[in-house]
């Protein structure tokens, strides 16, 4: 179906609605009684920031459970180079956002 076809289909298929032109967004189709969206909000789709402190609690968890791997039987090291370069990474992470929530104006 051509879009010149399914957009007449759709403007005869419901008289109660208009078009609709939006800056930075696809036109919509609007009830004449309402409103169309402007702007959606993270939290009407789920997100609502933070994990909090048990996300935090688990990223600790999930660092020692990396570190647990460096105690194996392998003979080679260059895993254990890259073990150490992820843990590294995740506690860095850890001590940026210790110091981004402690400076923070609300603070979690």
């Amino acid at each position: 179906m051509s879009e010149q076809t399914h957009r007449e289909r759709i403007s005869t298929n419901s008289p109660a609605t208009e078009r609709v032109n939006q800056p930075g967004r696809e036109e919509a189709l609007v009830r004449h009684d309402a409103a169309p969206i402007e702007h959606e909000r993270p939290e009407d789709w789920g997100w609502h920031g933070e994990t909090g402190k048990w996300g935090r609690i688990a990223s600790w968890i999930a660092i020692l459970f990396i570190a647990a791997y460096l105690i194996g039987n392998h003979e080679g090291r260059v895993e254990d180079i890259w073990l150490i370069a992820v843990v590294g990474l995740m506690i860095l992470l850890k001590v940026y956002d210790w110091f981004r929530r402690k400076n923070a104006w609300r603070s979690q």
